[in-house]
């Protein structure tokens, strides 16, 4: 690591005196609030894993111990998996699929869908089947049946012939779908959304979330809950001699759908999450899932080992199915066996999510002047909702007012006087909690979810009820900045990014919620060329000159969204800080240095 990069004390903020940046942030270092002693921890990691000491301080950052930094960079599932059985319930699971297993019978599966709900109804027909099982599977279409079970859906499964009924990513709230088929068949729920006030179905329910699972494994998406339940019915099955005479199915193979939904899902990389991602990109690498491996090369991506392909190709194209078009198309591809198949569905999923960018676009303006208008008036909560939007992607208008404003946000579609949508919160305001609640107070029809994210709907005559119910419900949201804080990790001079940082940087991969991609600050620097690149031209890219000669190149996307755009595109601009992530790329065997801007402020 060279000298040139650094992390000053962190108690001392805002870093470099940006105290508001050209897109209206402060910055502050992200372990702003650790102790001296911490500090020390942060020394005493670097020098017990031979790291630099910034690694050792980013670390600390991620509350990562002394005695955890070596298996966090380099996490192995060996270190980090739990014994199945300490989720309420698995045992019994794990009991009833050996049964359906031993007795070769037709299971049927009703999954969401979502990338989660795909990912895990793909992962348990994969190995039910391979484990001689016949399968039935449902995918509810959004427009028509809305999330969850729906008993038109389930006796049709029963119809052809399923003796065991397992949903997989929902569930855990349909206690009055659910309820009457318990009666007739089992039924199995594999899911991690919060129970609405712990109650739950007559059904074994598997969900780290439930108020009596004392597992601590809350932040496994529903796709990891699904793995877990298939490592315990393999032990139920080897304890029983089943696999003496027959190869059990390897689990490990199908880590790559583990690891694109816990992306997906939002789900921490933490612990035994980020163990789960780690392995399943190795094997999402290796291009052995046909369905995947061909999405790849139609989306044109290189390095599909990474994050950024999970959250940012793979995974809005397998949304799309469930949000505009067919909701089975995404699962359909992940079960792909045959290569002309495969090709038909990843190119019609890559022009769904096309006609999705353009829905998208046409209502995102009309959201955001109005929420413009809510956030001047002071609303804790962000409550928009209209006629004409389509309820396929309110979700993702959500999460674009909610990185604007950085308040709670709800966006819901009108029709027939009902408002549905689906709403994305911001770190430390349980959104989940508060929509349930609502839901129990009356004023919702349906609503459940966990802390960042929640679906929900309700009559139009009680939007300005439940927009009440929520801003008195979530108050502390008032105190937060219109624009939150930018939390850096180090600074560094152009001289000083170079491969050997981003080699070091690289090690504390993957990165997503939960272990965010440390953001570094370049200083004194100024932007010596601009130039719009992409087939929308919305991403620009630019070269940034050190005060001693030296020079980076940056990248900009979805330029036009940001507001420090128009300055990187004014080369008479001042010395500036530009803030970003500092990654190396590979082009026809050239390496070369890029940051990824998400900020810059002038001197």
């Amino acid at each position: 690591m060279s000298d040139d990069a650094s992390c000053p004390d962190p108690l001392s903020s805002p870093v470099l005196n940006v105290r508001q940046s050209a897109s209206g942030r402060r910055w502050v270092w992200r372990a702003a609030s650790l102790a001296d002693l911490e500090l020390r921890q942060g020394l005493a990691i670097a020098q017990r894993a031979g790291v630099p000491e910034l690694l050792g301080r980013i670390l600390v950052s991620r509350d990562v111990s002394s005695e955890k930094a070596l298996a966090f960079l380099d996490p192995r599932l060996r270190d980090w998996m739990p014994d199945p059985a300490c989720l309420r319930d698995m045992d019994r699971a794990a009991a009833r699929l050996a049964q359906a297993i031993r007795e070769q019978a037709c299971v049927g599966l009703f999954g969401d869908y979502d990338v989660d709900g795909a990912c895990g109804t793909a992962l348990v027909a994969s190995v039910l089947k391979e484990l001689g099982c016949t399968v039935e599977i449902h995918i509810p279409d959004r427009q028509k049946e809305g999330y969850g079970p729906n008993a038109a859906a389930l006796d049709a499964m029963l119809d052809k012939g399923s003796t065991l009924l397992v949903c997989i990513d929902c569930g855990t709230a349909a206690v009055d779908v659910l309820n009457p088929f318990a009666t007739r068949t089992d039924l199995i729920v594999l899911d991690h959304h919060k129970p609405d006030g712990g109650i739950l179905p007559d059904a074994i329910v598997v969900n780290p979330n439930r108020v009596d699972c004392t597992s601590q494994l809350g932040t496994l998406c529903a796709t990891g809950v699904a793995f877990l339940t298939l490592v315990a019915v393999l032990r139920e099955l080897r304890l029983s001699g089943w696999f003496n005479d027959r190869p059990a199915p390897d689990l490990m193979r199908h880590l790559d759908l583990v690891a694109l939904a816990t992306i997906c899902d939002v789900m921490p990389l933490q612990g035994l999450n980020r163990a789960l991602v780690a392995q399943g990109l190795r094997v999402l690498g290796r291009g052995e899932r046909l369905g995947l491996a061909t999405l790849a090369s139609v989306a044109m991506v290189r390095d599909t080992a990474s994050p950024t392909a999970c959250g940012f190709a793979f995974g809005p194209r397998i949304n799309a199915g469930g949000r505009i078009a067919q909701s089975g198309l995404g699962l359909r591809l992940l079960l792909a066996e045959d290569a002309f198949e495969a090709r038909q569905l990843s190119e019609k999923l890559d022009e769904v999510n096309r006609q999705r960018q353009t829905v998208e676009a046409d209502i995102l303006s009309a959201a955001m002047a109005e929420a413009e208008i809510q956030a001047d008036a002071g609303h804790a909560v962000l409550f928009l909702h209209g006629e004409a939007w389509h309820p396929g992607v309110v979700g993702i208008v959500a999460g674009r007012i909610r990185e604007r404003f950085n308040r709670p946000t709800l966006v819901g579609a009108e029709a027939d006087g009902i408002i549905k949508g689906s709403a994305r919160s911001v770190p430390g305001i349980d959104l989940g909690a508060a929509i349930i609640a609502a839901r129990q107070a009356g004023l919702l029809q349906t609503g459940g979810g966990h802390a960042m994210a929640a679906g929900f709907s309700l009559p139009v005559e009680a939007a300005q009820s439940f927009h009440i119910f929520l801003d008195e419900r979530l108050d502390a949201a008032r105190a937060l900045p219109k624009h939150e804080d930018l939390l850096l990790d180090g600074v560094l001079t152009i001289r000083g990014a170079n491969h050997d940082v981003v080699e070091q940087i690289a090690r504390l991969a993957p990165f997503g919620a939960g272990n965010p991609e440390p953001v570094l600050v370049v200083t004194r620097v100024r932007c010596v060329k601009s130039e719009r690149i992409g087939r929308d031209g919305n991403t620009l890219r630019v070269i940034l000159q050190g005060e001693d000669g030296g020079r980076l190149k940056g990248l900009v996307f979805r330029a036009d969204d940001k507001a420090f755009t128009p300055v990187l595109e004014d080369l008479d601009a001042p010395l500036l800080h530009v803030a970003g992530n500092l990654r190396s790329e590979t082009w026809q065997d050239r390496h070369s240095l890029t940051l990824f801007v998400c900020d810059i402020a002038t001197l």
